[in-house]
């Protein structure tokens, strides 16, 4: 029945998309979010949904006009090379079958983020696109977020959906995504047009709204017990201090909250937090630290990087202080020496570097600072706007900025290199970029480094 339900579902979709043919990529988006064939029994996984769905959206980016207006930018072109590059050393890989599974899915990625920005030509469809990415992540995150409060969740064992511990149903990327998602549901609430925003009531629908899928983000780090979700979090708060009018109100609201939540933390959680402080006597923390030893001794010896899921050939040997019964440090100089093999990177920086080489790793360093520094020059360019049509843009690009900024901090502890939901944001920031540059084109308005280039004038004649 389950299977039939989601057919239908989607097949309605397909339809409405061949009246407004923008739909057909807001569906890719939806699919490589939330997957839903991974819920189906059987109709769903025995169709390549995806793909079907990417080549609707292909088609219909062919049919629906307005190609002359597509621009193709520097970081689109990045992207494009490390593609290149990535399947070059799929085909080199020193683990050719864990290669090509992996290079399965992150062409996919890699390709609908290429392609995405071309067809963000107006505000509505990049409201649109921001709308259907966090109504999709709303569907796993308020999901967890209710079994978290009904259980208080639990280290791998926050089931969210479907029993799956990959893609954005694993513990440490989905509490990375769901605060990084957070400014673009303020962003939705507070300027968003898609839904009315003149009438009072919608509009305070939409803040409740925020609130409750806020509440539900926060926490997904609590459930998955993922530390790499606090410091997110953390991340998120210092960023939201920049821009706050009242921040010293901010910051003892923030402090007693975080008091009065305390009491309704599970132990476990809050035994798994305190290893942060501990790492040196946490085998996970050890083992990460093992396994960027290892990159770095890899990559000086294979500067070209050794092809997607290169790892699985490392052999790692490291020591850890005794511990009693219970887990604690035992007080001893004794420490245990631990022997593994074939762990992963748990860092998207070392995880291009270990597969990509460092060629890999500027290319990828390039795409994401260079949004960073993008929108941050967005930002300023409107921040002080008082045309109507204007406002909306700085608060963007500010959520999209912060977004990312989360983002880059998690990688340090997750393997999230690849992921498609993070690069949608990024074609999202993409797609605003060249959307303001048309407009101001069309306007007759110089581009936002023309000052610096503007060549002064020639003195006047005595």
């Amino acid at each position: 029945m389950r299977d039939l339900y989601l057919l239908g579902f989607l097949g309605l979709f397909l339809l409405f998309g061949l009246r407004k043919p923008f739909l057909f990529t807001l569906i890719y988006a939806y699919i490589d979010i939330v997957a839903p064939q991974r819920l189906s029994y059987f109709l769903l996984n025995s169709i390549p949904v995806s793909l079907i769905v990417f080549a609707f959206a292909l088609f219909g980016f062919l049919m629906d006009g307005g190609k002359k207006d597509a621009r193709f930018s520097v970081r689109q072109m990045c992207m494009l090379v490390l593609l290149a590059y990535a399947g070059y050393t799929t085909l080199t890989a020193d683990e050719p079958q864990a290669a090509l599974e992996k290079w399965d899915w992150v062409w996919k990625a890699m390709v609908f983020a290429i392609f995405l920005p071309l067809t963000l030509r107006t505000r509505l469809r990049i409201e649109a696109l921001a709308l259907t990415m966090t109504l999709s992540l709303a569907a796993l995150v308020v999901n967890g977020g209710i079994k978290t409060v009904l259980s208080g969740g639990g280290y791998g064992a926050l089931v969210i959906l479907v029993e799956d511990n990959s893609g954005l149903y694993e513990g440490s990327i989905i509490s990375c995504v769901s605060i990084a998602v957070i400014p673009l549901v303020w962003w939705i609430a507070q300027h968003g047009t898609i839904f009315p925003s003149d009438d009072k009531r919608w509009r305070l629908a939409m803040r409740l709204f925020a609130i409750a899928l806020t509440f539900a983000c926060i926490l997904i780090p609590i459930g998955t017990q993922a530390r790499t979700g606090l410091v997110c979090l953390g991340v998120l708060y210092i960023l939201s201090l920049r821009f706050s009018r009242y921040k010293f109100l901010y910051l003892g609201g923030a402090a007693l909250l975080g008091l009065a939540a305390i009491p309704f933390l599970p132990s476990s959680f809050s035994e798994r937090m305190e290893t942060i402080q501990n790492y040196d006597q946490d085998e996970s923390a050890s083992t990460r630290l093992a396994v960027w030893a290892w990159t770095l001794e890899y990559v000086k010896a294979h500067p070209g990087g050794g092809g997607f899921d290169a790892y699985r050939q490392n052999k790692l040997r490291y020591e850890l202080p005794m511990m009693d019964a219970n887990g604690f440090d035992t007080g001893n100089v004794e420490v245990k020496e631990v022997v593994d093999e074939g762990r992963a990177y748990h860092s998207s920086y070392f995880e291009m570097l270990g597969e990509q080489g460092w060629f890999g790793l500027a290319l990828w360093l390039i795409i994401h600072v260079g949004g960073v520094w993008r929108m941050e020059m967005v930002r300023r360019r409107y921040r002080n706007s008082e045309k109507e049509g204007e406002r909306w843009i700085a608060p963007l690009a500010q959520a999209l900025q912060n977004g990312q900024m989360v983002y880059l901090t998690g990688s340090l502890f997750v393997g999230i290199a690849y992921q498609p939901f993070i690069y949608m944001l990024i074609a999202m920031q993409i797609g605003l970029d060249t959307y303001l540059a048309r407009r101001r084109k069309e306007q007759g308005v110089r581009p936002m480094m023309a000052h610096a280039a503007r060549p002064k004038a020639p003195p006047a004649p005595a």
